[in-house]
């Protein structure tokens, strides 16, 4: 069955549960980031929520949707580079549901203490995201568990809540930049500008390491693609959703492949200008606008600061450029 974007009426619903637990999110035009861009730029600080990543809003609604049915089940599971697994986690703890994740072996260190600390039972399989996913679903079938999606029309009402606070905050909007690494961020986008009757255009970011989305896209159905990036993990995705795809042709303006080298720029380019931490995909939407900047003079641009969560000993790494640059060699 296909996915319906949420109206403005589920959008509102949404928000209502997303702030029994934090308030909105702030977004700035910070004016040093602007100088730099050479036009107004504003961030959407996605970082600030209690698990520092966007996608606890829609692990909010999407237990919320599971309690009023009153289908919460004994345990859940779900696979995740990190983010989806906290929002998971937090939801799941709030309605004292069990909660297991799946996740790639090497995944970051600090993203699995903190699905720890919530109360997840974590699980390493496989070297990447697909095969952890794929896991993740054997195992809630084994054991008759619930299995939590990472892209779901009650997860999308949720997430939607961010673009929300983001258009109706910004009015003068031209232009917005989102990374896609499920679709969840970037059909929620779609949903709020379409809600809202915003003008704005909404661009899609991938890793140059990742690519299946901008092929799925251009080909008109699911094209797998490897992965090799190492530093945006929330991008990280080897096979597209292809319930995203339709919403995503339908409603995104193009898409933006970028490639580690740039998002560590942006990375170090968002620290030095608003002394906030980016993970990869976080600040992958920024680093999209940097590349697209010479067609940008003149307009209002946002992008979001979809996550924070990047180890300390990586961000180190990547403030020290010669650094990073020398771990990218060792890679390629």
């Amino acid at each position: 069955m296909s996915i319906v974007l949420p109206t403005l009426a589920c959008i509102e619903k949404a928000a209502a549960t997303v702030y029994r637990s934090f308030a909105a999110t702030p977004q700035y035009r910070w004016a040093t980031l602007s100088a730099r861009l050479g036009t107004a730029c504003w961030i959407k600080h996605e970082n600030h929520t209690p698990v520092g990543a966007f996608k606890i809003r829609g692990g909010l609604t999407y237990f919320e949707h599971l309690a009023r049915r009153g289908a919460l089940p004994r345990e859940v599971i779900s696979a995740t580079r990190g983010n989806h697994g906290q929002s998971v986690a937090w939801a799941a703890r709030a309605h004292g549901v069990a909660c297991t994740i799946v996740v790639p072996h090497g995944n970051s260190v600090e993203k699995n203490a903190a699905m720890r600390s919530l109360g997840a039972t974590l699980i390493e399989h496989g070297d990447e995201f697909q095969a952890a996913r794929e896991h993740a679903g054997a195992l809630a079938a084994e054991r008759g568990a619930h299995m939590v999606p990472s892209f779901h029309a009650d997860l999308l009402s949720g997430v939607a809540t961010a673009w929300w606070e983001f258009l109706r905050a910004v009015p003068e909007l031209d232009v917005a930049y989102v990374p896609i690494g499920l679709g969840s961020g970037a059909c929620s986008a779609i949903a709020a500008k379409r809600a809202l009757g915003h003008r704005v255009r909404i661009v899609g970011v991938v890793s140059s390491g990742a690519t299946t989305y901008a092929d799925s896209l251009a080909a008109g159905r699911v094209v797998p693609a490897p992965v090799s990036t190492v530093l945006a993990d929330g991008m990280a995705c080897r096979v597209a959703e292809a319930d995203a795809l339709p919403l995503l042709a339908d409603g995104l303006d193009h898409v933006v492949p970028v490639s580690d080298e740039a998002v560590a720029e942006a990375m170090r380019a968002l620290f030095a200008d608003t002394h906030n931490v980016a993970e990869g995909a976080g600040a992958a939407a920024f680093a999209a606008a940097w590349q697209e900047r010479e067609r940008l003079r003149g307009q209002a641009v946002g992008a979001v600061l979809s996550g924070g969560n990047v180890d300390s000993e990586a961000f180190a790494r990547v403030l020290d450029g010669a650094a990073f640059a020398r771990e990218l060699s060792r890679s390629t």
